[in-house]
């Protein structure tokens, strides 16, 4: 696992709030890719984080703990 992170790195990661490319999973089990998007607002109750596609103008609400990559780099729990 040299090539990953904990998932309390990701969350510093997204406070600086530079653009980032992540892969996750939906409420549905599948996989979606973000590329480009901004994190936004941080709800610490509900564990989830808006981010705004910057190629689309989207925002975008997903659960950290279903983050599985960030800019190439594997999320661990």
């Amino acid at each position: 696992m040299a090539n990953s992170i904990h998932i309390s790195t990701l969350r510093k990661m997204l406070k600086a709030g530079d653009p980032v490319d992540l892969k996750l999973w939906t409420k549905s089990g599948e996989i979606q890719e973000w590329k480009n998007c901004v994190p936004l607002r941080y709800n610490f109750y509900k564990g989830t984080q808006q981010f705004k596609l910057l190629n689309s103008g989207q925002i975008r609400q997903a659960r950290l703990a279903c983050v599985f990559m960030v800019n190439d780099m594997e999320v661990f729990l």
